[in-house]
């Protein structure tokens, strides 16, 4: 016995010496990655090194990042990890609960202290520089807040709701802020991807209807339309994130006017021009909201066939991407900025172009965590 239990643990010693040696062999000739696929982000190239970022730690934070990122078979590790913890019934991962009926849903972290106070200002002073542009300010609370009954049971919530309110106090009262917590709380079912952090198209058209009651809009009806799904295999950002393998995939539908007419999209800095809204040839890649506008840029164009000479500027983040088709009815110009690729002077933009209105559109997640807002000030 004494024997088979000596053999027994050198095969197991054996084993193990084999595995480490194939997983470092591996790790050595398996080239490094720049995209992962399954978790839809950029991965940590190798830092480059000197004695300066050596002795501030910053080569080391930067090196057991670059591991982690280029580790051999890391998707596989990281579904398997996912599946483990969901065996044991852990419902979280990477910042993103597994909820009912198959939800995923980000959690919302608070930003630091400051940071909110901060972006209001950069807002007022902008406000300042442009005071003849009239502002809709619409932050969209996101699944956490809405769906708030798909949440586990130990989840935090509340943050969501007390940011919003902070933003409301803080905000000019020549600024009109658009709340449409209530219309999609009314909504609930199909207004956020269960996948993805974003809102679907029939949340967009939600939020559309309140925009129409702060702006004076007749708004378009659901019935003038076609809506037709475009996917019905998308896997989101939520999906890539937090290594829950085994969820149903989200559809995509479009919302398409019967009566648009024709109109023009020129993506300003790229030189190139469009006579859709949508890339459908983003729907064969693992971004398939990227349909909608073809991702984001730093300033794009709308020209449309209304006449009205009503011209409109849009400040926002990839919600907005959705969102915008909606608009078309409205205006005879569109100007759709992401401050995240902008790098010029915005209040000199509106100010040549004569624009009239102006809508600042965030989810709450990117509104708190993205410092791009404050370079409306610059």
């Amino acid at each position: 016995m004494d024997g088979n239990d000596k053999f027994n643990g050198k095969c197991l010693a054996l084993l193990l010496l084999l595995f480490t040696g194939m997983i470092a062999v591996l790790n050595l000739v398996v080239p490094d990655r720049a995209f992962s696929e399954a978790e839809n982000r950029v991965l940590k190239q190798m830092p480059q090194f000197s004695m300066t970022a050596l002795l501030s730690g910053a080569f080391t934070s930067d090196f057991e990042t670059y591991v982690s990122d280029q580790f051999a078979l890391r998707d596989l590790w990281v579904g398997a990890k996912t599946d483990m913890d969901r065996l044991l019934g852990k419902k979280e991962s990477n910042g993103v609960y597994l909820g009912k009926d198959g939800y995923l849903i980000q959690k919302f972290v608070p930003p630091v202290e400051g940071d909110l106070q901060a972006k209001m200002e950069a807002i007022q002073a902008f406000d300042d520089a442009t005071s003849g542009l009239r502002k809709y300010m619409m932050i969209v609370p996101t699944a956490a807040a809405v769906l708030q009954d798909k949440l586990p049971k130990y989840a935090e919530t509340g943050a969501e709701e007390g940011y919003l309110d902070k933003i409301r106090r803080l905000l000019s009262p020549d600024i009109h802020f658009v709340d449409v917590f209530p219309a999609l709380y009314a909504k609930r079912e199909h207004v956020f991807y269960k996948t993805d952090h974003h809102w679907t198209t029939q949340g967009a058209y939600t939020a559309y209807l309140e925009l129409c009651k702060q702006m004076g809009l007749n708004p378009q009806k659901e019935e003038d339309f076609i809506v037709r799904q475009a996917t019905g295999e998308f896997y989101g950002s939520l999906y890539s994130k937090s290594g829950f393998r085994h969820v149903q995939p989200d559809s995509i539908e479009l919302y398409r006017p019967k009566d648009q007419g024709k109109y023009t999209v020129t993506f300003v800095d790229e030189g190139k021009a469009s006579n859709s809204l949508y890339a459908p040839e983003q729907l064969e890649k693992k971004d398939k909201y990227a349909v909608f506008l073809n991702g984001n840029h730093g300033l794009i164009r709308i020209e449309t066939a209304q006449t009205n000479e009503k011209k409109l500027l849009v400040v926002k983040d990839s919600y907005a991407n959705s969102f915008i088709p909606f608009l078309l009815k409205h205006f005879s110009e569109i100007d759709v900025v992401d401050l995240r690729y902008y790098e010029q002077d915005l209040a000199e933009f509106v100010n040549r172009q004569g624009i009239q209105e102006m809508l600042l559109l965030y989810n709450v997640n990117t509104f708190s965590e993205d410092p791009s807002i404050q370079y409306l000030s610059e």
